[in-house]
């Protein structure tokens, strides 16, 4: 939780009447909004303001519902729907329109307006926070448009871009501009009634129906309709006291959750990499003497092959696979045909004894996806992915694109669940699995990466993971420049023993959880 989420939690409690504990002492605030309705009265009669012809009252029903009676008709409804929340036996709900009106403006020309006087624009007000930014004069600006004049203590308030609460209570007479709406809410706490605007729900609520899509807008009628709780007033005060002697904590508490956040950025990749590099050179788990060493693996794999390239399935070429040992002299080599290379600088770690080193090319048969052509319209159209579409963490599948993909074309194109794929450009070596039931088409600047015999892909897709976090990709170590279908296919690898494998990506997955 940050700082802006644990003042919005304060701030949701403070309306909600979970801030302070209740006194049965306090008069209650229905008492306040009858005395409310009295002054009201009195200045209509007086004929200082118009009679309120939507003037209502909110009342909790025997049946536990909320209704909603109107003076002038005296028609009630049933208004649970619009009720975001209980509050405390005494506290009152009412339309805001009861006590101010969103409509209503005192409007000043510019040029009636003392040199010296207090301008307030939107950016003097800091988002979140109803903190003033800083105080300019009307000598400052060259503006000529009307202001709203307003006084000492009003509640100024931003209807544009509800999203940003920009709400504070003025600390002198003033002007601002028109998109700040200016309150006086009288018997009601002007400070209680700022926190209630910046309020997770009131915010919400002023988002709901904003009219305008690039800068939205609450309008009147909306913002008079909005629904505010109100506590007896003698918890308002202690409401808006305990939340101002929160403040500065909470701001010392957002500082310190961004100082640990920035620990935890620059601390995270490196955790990650060490586990990473952990297990994939043998240490992360004990090695079990009963597993059949990778070296059956990779000669169970050779048999596979030879079986499919004998029944047509796979091109003599995929024979011509690669054996690394190290010799006596403890260095390696890589067994080419009949030509053997020393190949130790190009071995960036030794390996436990029951493990080998081996090309990606062995293990998996690979391929690109199809080039995007658009004159080419022969086929079927088939949504299809690219590398914006592939994360470490993912796939991101909204408005996938389609191709034309010929019948032939299909299956050398296509992804299966299990599929290990593998971005050639951009992130170079970003990898995900592919694990979802229904096959997907891809584009060439990914490749398809299938195993000859089951292997614990997860486990490749961590060894991927690790060189991109090394910089081994296009960098030092494994040497990768690139990662075109020769220089996947020649990509260095450790291989355990199956079992392993997957003991390896279990204690993995486990550590990485923990490390978030």
């Amino acid at each position: 939780m940050d700082g802006k989420q644990l003042r919005n939690s304060i701030l949701q409690w403070a309306i909600q009447g979970k801030l302070v504990p209740q006194d049965p002492n306090d008069e209650p605030a229905s008492v306040l909004l009858e005395r409310i309705r009295e002054e009201k009265a009195r200045l209509v009669k007086e004929k200082k303001i118009k009679r309120d012809k939507n003037e209502s009252i909110i009342y909790r029903g025997d049946d536990n519902s909320y209704y909603e009676k109107f003076t002038a008709t005296g028609e009630v409804k049933c208004i649970d729907d619009e009720i975001p929340f209980d509050l405390p036996a005494s506290w009152q709900w009412i339309r805001l329109h009861s006590i101010v009106d969103f409509s209503k403006s005192n409007s000043v020309k510019a040029s009636l307006i003392d040199a010296n006087a207090w301008l307030l624009d939107l950016e003097d007000i800091e988002k979140d926070t109803g903190k003033l930014l800083r105080k300019k004069r009307m000598s400052e600006t060259s503006s000529k448009s009307d202001k709203h004049s307003f006084k000492a203590g009003n509640v100024l308030y931003s209807k544009l871009r509800p999203y940003l609460n920009k709400v504070i209570v003025a600390d002198e007479d003033g002007y601002c501009t028109s998109e700040i709406l200016c309150f006086d809410f009288g018997m009601i706490d002007n400070r209680y009634a700022q926190l209630y605007f910046m309020s997770p729900f009131f915010v919400d609520y002023a988002m709901s129906d904003a009219y305008g899509v690039k800068m939205p807008r609450l309008g009147s009628k909306q913002g008079n309709n909005g629904l505010m709780a109100i506590p007896p007033l003698e918890e308002q005060h202690k409401i808006v006291d305990f939340y101002y002697f929160l403040l500065p904590l909470i701001e010392k508490y957002d500082k310190a959750q961004t100082g640990v956040n920035e620990i935890n950025d620059a601390i995270k990749p490196l955790l990650r990499k060490s586990i990473l590099q952990e297990a994939i050179q043998g240490r992360l788990v004990e090695q079990c003497k009963t597993d059949e060493p990778a070296s059956v693996l990779l000669e169970q794999i050779k048999a596979e092959k030879e079986r499919l390239v004998k029944a047509g399935l796979l091109k003599k070429s995929a024979l011509q696979d690669t054996v690394i040992f190290k010799g006596d002299d403890n260095k390696y080599y890589e067994q080419i045909g009949k030509n053997c290379i020393d190949i130790t600088a190009d071995i960036p770690f030794d390996l436990p004894s029951n493990w080998v080193w081996t090309r990606i090319g062995n293990l998996f048969a690979h391929n690109n996806g199809k080039q995007l052509n658009k004159g080419n319209s022969v086929g079927t159209l088939m949504e299809y992915i690219t590398t914006s579409n592939l994360y470490w963490d993912g796939f991101r599948l909204d408005n996938l694109k389609r191709m034309s993909f010929e019948k032939s074309e299909i299956e050398r194109c296509q992804a299966i669940k299990g599929d290990l794929l593998v971005c050639e450009g951009g992130d170079v070596g970003r990898s995900c699995i592919w694990t979802y039931d229904s096959p997907i088409m891809l584009q060439n600047h990914i490749h398809k990466l299938r195993a000859y015999l089951p292997l614990c892909t997860k486990f490749f897709y961590f060894i991927f993971y690790y060189y991109n976090l090394s910089g081994m990709i296009g960098g030092k170590g494994i040497g990768i420049k690139g990662f075109s279908s020769k220089a996947l296919h020649n990509t260095l690898v450790p291989l355990p023993p199956i079992e392993e494998q997957s003991r390896i990506v279990a204690k993995i997955e486990k550590l990485l959880h923990l490390s978030d």
